[in-house]
């Protein structure tokens, strides 16, 4: 992106492309983080900008929330069969190709007419995240600087929640302000596509061509039964956290209008940011805390700022209803690093990749199926009770992991005393 003069690229080894110029290793560890950053903007892009479309097109609130699980759906898809692609063909050529796909799902979002083809945008966007995330994070890891390890890890945790936070805050101010709110920031973002797709050819290639390619596309998920009794805490805390950031991402901005009385479209979009913006927060600053001692916690914090976040859109308490998204921010950025961690810890450097796919289907669904359930209950029931039942629903589930965590924590006590008694 901002790579143009000879002093950000350097003469490659001869044996690599022919001698053609590549980005420095850590110019490129800092421009991949910042595509990387980009492609998460770009999916929370939609968000404030649903409220209009449903006005537009006069759909329910229901189908709203199922184009976002259409998202939810490619991005899972992608994620499980094209995870593996890049270690096969190369890093570039996968991160060329979900860029390009990125393009397209941009063009149809830009000349979107009607619902249809915003689900497809939706799709084609979630498939090409799914292998720009995936490729991404690999690139991470092996163009890390020798001096600052562990700040692959760091950044994979927090780019995510920064994007999310970033593009849904520049899309709403975009909206606002500026003219042509369905089609301006779709535009502005195909023009980033271009100095990424630059860039990606300009990287270093980190990952040779080696054989396996199309057996790499088996979709490996398992979860080990010996995990099992370690992991089942942890599921509550990551479908809780992953069902409200879903429930900020499609339904977040037509609670701030019609609840809230913010009619502003970038409100809808502050929303969103204060949730995802305070969970990458979480994430920086907690880091280097044990997973194993965030779990309770991030349940806790995020059951809190939920019963808070709700009783201020109830009673029309602005301060309340903002102060409880930002705790609720919290505990989804801790949560993030205590599944995560948690995972990486219990499972073996073999078994990883499968355990991981198993982490992200959970994570996924749990994102895309409350939703387009609190999509149906808002159809039939109203948006406000609905988003009372949805709320009460993540309290319950993060009591549910609050609690299995103390019950385990008691469990590990009672095997450390036996040997004493």
């Amino acid at each position: 992106m901002y790579m143009s003069t000879d002093s950000a690229v350097s003469a490659i080894p001869s044996g690599e492309a022919g001698g053609r110029r590549r980005v420095r290793r850590g110019a490129a560890f800092a421009s991949v983080a910042a595509v990387f950053v980009v492609f998460l903007a770009a999916s929370s892009v939609p968000s404030p900008l649903y409220p209009i479309y449903q006005q537009e097109w006069h759909f329910a609130a229901w189908v709203m929330t199922a184009v976002f699980a259409l998202y939810v759906v490619g991005l899972l898809g992608s994620l499980l069969v094209i995870g593996a692609l890049s270690d096969h063909l190369g890093r570039r050529p996968v991160l060329a190709s979900a860029i390009a796909l990125e393009a397209v799902s941009l063009l149809l979002f830009l000349t979107a007419g009607n619902v249809t083809v915003l689900a497809v945008a939706r799709v084609l966007q979630g498939i090409a995240t799914g292998a720009a995330t995936t490729t991404l994070s690999a690139a991470l890891v092996d163009l890390e600087p020798p001096h600052a390890r562990g700040r692959a890890g760091v950044l994979t945790s927090v780019a995510p929640l920064t994007g999310l936070a970033l593009g849904a805050l520049g899309s709403g101010a975009l909206v606002e302000f500026g003219p042509a709110p369905t089609r301006l920031v779709y535009a502005l973002l195909l023009g980033v596509m271009v100095p990424a797709a630059v860039l990606t050819a300009l990287l270093p290639e980190t990952s040779p061509r080696k054989p396996g390619a199309v057996a790499s596309l088996r979709p490996r998920a398992a979860l080990p039964a010996y995990l099992r009794a370690d992991i089942v805490p942890v599921v509550p805390a990551m479908i809780a956290s992953w069902a409200l950031t879903g429930l900020f991402l499609s339904l977040g901005p037509s609670v701030a209008a019609q609840l809230l009385g913010l009619h502003s479209h970038l409100a809808g979009g502050v929303v969103v940011t204060l949730l995802a913006g305070t969970g990458a927060l979480a994430v920086a600053v907690l880091r280097s805390r044990p997973a194993s001692s965030l779990l309770a916690p991030s349940s806790a914090l995020l059951g809190l700022g939920v019963l808070a976040a709700l009783a201020g859109t109830m009673d029309d308490l602005l301060w309340l209803a903002a102060a409880g998204t930002a705790v609720a921010g919290v505990g989804v950025g801790a949560s993030v690093l205590a599944t995560f961690g948690t995972f990486a810890r219990l499972a073996g450097p073999h078994e990883r990749s499968a355990v991981f796919a198993s982490a992200n289907v959970i994570n996924y669904l749990g994102n895309s199926v409350p939703a387009v359930l609190g999509g149906i209950a808002v159809t039939a029931l109203g948006l406000r009770t609905a988003t009372e039942i949805y709320a009460a629903a993540i309290v319950v589930i993060v009591a549910a992991a609050f609690f299995l965590r103390l019950f385990q924590l008691r469990a590990e006590r009672r095997v450390v005393a036996a040997p004493c008694e």
